[in-house]
């Protein structure tokens, strides 16, 4: 990835520090229903002002070389920092350092925001004790100036049978000052529904991730399903409680795994603008009929499958009804996905971008970003393929308040 770039008068900047006012020209630009050949953008204020065909005789700033023009890409779901900040059992990283690194390996990718999931609950969603940081720390490190200036946002995780979960996402929100209802997303790991629907996703999981004995990890799915099975009450007030804060517009609300048409219901009745992660065909189109914002799984976009055995978000998106792909657990998936997507005849390159830049900003409540129009945030991206991938040649973040 390039250190700097040099404008054609001569007089360098930084790279990861454009100034408010800049042009650049020679790209293939990937405007919203179309691709601009040797295109111009120009930036004002650190917005975009113009972008289309180069007029004849311009000189820009910057030349793309005829790389492709994209916005940067927005990723409402990605678990990255649990991984930098725990990449192996007991090799705990300072918590900013994780938050850096995880900024870093996103911006990599494309992802220029970025929606860290920060889960409020006693338990991992495979029955583990959760351990630490707690989401008090987590918060703090995401709303430091830094990490909002590269684009970190966050997406609450509630566990709606934790009987500590709902209290502790209350509080922080009373201290959430992000401009627009802050996203929460709600789940129920419990086995036997939703993503854990076949007990024996959540066994593999166990044995190839933890380490687990398959007898003993057959006997912890069975000990945890009895357990949460137990707590229905528990999750039938945290719904409810939920249900009144998105309704009261205190919460942009997403279900996290709907499985069938009667949870997509569920979901629109107490309020829900988001359907996270359909498990099933039935789902996502209950979720379309709606009105939902449907989001699916880049990962899953990208092998062509879900590793849970859960529908295949290729499907989804040839039948349209994807909205938004998260990168989830793999930071690099959203950029491929577009790569995969257009190369497998699923949609065009506009439409595959859209999946993972205005699709997804318009899911998470946003409508200043991820998109190369007037106006628009000047988060944008140079791309070159290398091999069969595409890959990040560029990245460069608009000089604007989030």
């Amino acid at each position: 990835m390039f250190t700097e770039l040099r404008p054609t008068t001569g007089r360098p900047w930084p790279l990861g520090a454009p100034p408010a006012e800049w042009s650049l020209a020679g790209v293939r630009a990937v405007l919203p229903d179309r691709v601009v050949d040797d295109a111009r953008l120009v930036v004002h204020a650190g917005r975009v002002a113009e972008v289309g065909t180069r007029p004849p005789g311009f000189r820009a700033d910057l030349d793309g070389g005829g790389a492709l023009l994209l916005p940067g890409l927005v990723d409402v779901h990605t678990d990255v920092l649990a991984h930098e900040r725990r990449p192996r059992p007991g090799a705990d990283l300072p918590l900013d350092l994780a938050v850096r690194t995880a900024t870093d390996r996103l911006a990599a990718g494309g992802v220029l925001t970025a929606f860290h999931g920060v889960p409020f609950g006693e338990r991992t969603p495979v029955g583990l004790t959760a351990g630490d940081p707690g989401p008090e720390p987590l918060l703090a490190a995401l709303r430091d100036p830094v990490a909002v200036d590269a684009g970190a946002k966050v997406l609450h995780r509630v566990d709606v049978r934790c009987p500590t979960g709902l209290a502790d996402l209350e509080a922080a929100l009373d201290a959430d000052a992000c401009g627009v209802p802050p996203l929460v997303s709600h789940e129920d790991h419990t086995p036997g529904i939703g993503q854990y629907a076949d007990p024996a996703t959540m066994e593999r999981f166990l044995v190839e991730r933890e380490g687990m004995d398959p007898s003993d990890a057959r006997a912890h799915v069975a000990a945890w399903r009895a357990e949460r099975e137990d707590r229905s009450e528990v999750a039938t007030a945290a719904l409810d409680r939920l249900g009144g804060w998105a309704r009261a517009g205190r919460v942009r609300l997403a279900g996290h795994d709907p499985q069938d048409r009667a949870d997509v219901e569920a979901l629109v009745a107490r309020g829900g603008a988001v359907a996270e992660f359909p498990t099933t065909v039935e789902a996502a189109l209950a979720a379309r009929e709606h009105g939902l914002h449907v989001v699916a799984g880049g990962p899953n976009a990208v092998r062509g499958s879900s590793h849970a055995a859960n529908v295949s978000a290729r499907e989804l998106v040839a039948r349209g009804l994807v909205d938004a792909l998260a990168s989830d657990y793999v930071p690099s998936s959203l950029l491929t996905a577009v790569e995969v997507l257009v190369r497998e005849g699923l949609t065009d390159l506009p439409g595959a971008v859209r999946l993972v830049t205005s699709g997804p900003a318009r899911t998470a409540g946003l409508h200043d970003r991820g998109t190369l129009e007037p106006g628009a945030r000047a988060d944008v991206l140079l791309v070159r393929r290398a091999g069969r991938w595409p890959t990040v040649v560029a990245a460069l973040r608009a000089d604007v308040a989030s």
